[in-house]
């Protein structure tokens, strides 16, 4: 329950989801929630529009700005028990670096370590590899070899890889195993984001403007699944903000099914959290009913 939240009428979003191991363990389409943050504000911005400003002359469209800290959107998602939620940070700038930290710490995760046939579940003080992460959020924009430990220490459960990957339009797989090699496969998240290119899917990186010459199949799915533990994909082409084009609740069954529930996903703009028509609790209920039927 939200007592005392800021967010009011959102409290008492999930009433009758419990957050445990078993649950997280279900295979089911799960509502992963979000936060874009720019220059330190919490927005939702119309992704193709997330250009270099000064070089291109072009202006921002910004959907939704909140008057709420990135901090009280992870609060949210943590009392109503939502796991995998990602905090973007939308442009590489001190306030919004302090904000998305703030999320963290708002949300930290748990790590569940296995001796024997016992289970301790301790804070994340430091990366322990091998074990399962339990809650918090991960965390994406500008992460590289030098900065993504130290938001995996701030609380981070993942970091999300997109450009320094995928580097001037080419996959560079020595910094993907370097990255692996550093916070270890099971703390790791590659963005996909695509954009159609003569008729298929390129990953697009640099706010989905640079084309990469890496196309998305089953081929390259199964490939980069050795390397990370979760695939984050962002249909740019869909004319939406970044999080990207589910605007009913008959849009969560469209994705539970063509997904074969493999595939969870997340609402940006459309939810009235973020100034759109689609209730968060709504979304959130609905979320506590695949894990229901699935556990």
């Amino acid at each position: 329950l939200l007592v005392g939240s800021s967010f009011g009428k959102y409290a008492n979003s999930k009433p009758s989801c419990q957050f445990n191991l078993v649950a997280t363990q279900c295979l089911c389409v799960k509502f992963r929630p979000c936060i874009d943050i720019h220059k330190g504000k919490v927005k939702q911005i119309v992704g193709s529009t997330l250009t270099d400003l000064k070089e291109s002359g072009s202006t921002l469209v910004t959907n939704f700005e909140s008057d709420k800290s990135a901090a009280e959107y992870a609060t949210l998602y943590k009392e109503d028990e939502l796991i995998g939620g990602h905090v973007i940070m939308l442009g590489a700038d001190p306030l919004s670096n302090e904000s998305a930290i703030g999320a963290l710490h708002a949300y930290p995760g748990k790590v569940v370590v296995t001796y024997a046939f016992s289970l301790q579940i301790v804070p994340l003080l430091n990366l322990l590899r091998g074990s399962y992460y339990l809650g918090g959020l991960q965390v994406g924009g500008g992460i590289n070899s030098d900065n993504a430990l130290s938001y995996i220490k701030e609380g981070a459960s993942h970091v999300i890889i997109t450009s320094y990957v995928f580097n001037n339009g080419q996959m560079d797989i020595e910094r993907l195993k370097g990255l692996v090699h550093l916070v270890g496969k099971k703390r790791l998240v590659l963005d996909l984001s695509c954009r159609k290119k003569d008729g298929k899917y390129a990953i697009v990186t640099d706010r989905w403007q640079k084309f990469s010459d890496v196309f998305l199949d089953e081929e390259i799915l199964n490939f980069f699944s050795t390397y990370a533990d979760e695939f984050l994909v962002h249909g740019v082409d869909i004319p939406v903000t970044y999080a990207g084009g589910v605007t009913v609740m008959e849009d969560l069954e469209r994705i539970k099914i063509a997904g074969m529930e493999h595939v969870d996903v997340t609402v940006g703009s459309a939810l009235d959290i973020f100034g759109g028509n689609l209730a968060y609790k709504d979304v959130v209920a609905w979320h506590c009913q695949q894990e229901a039927v699935a556990a």
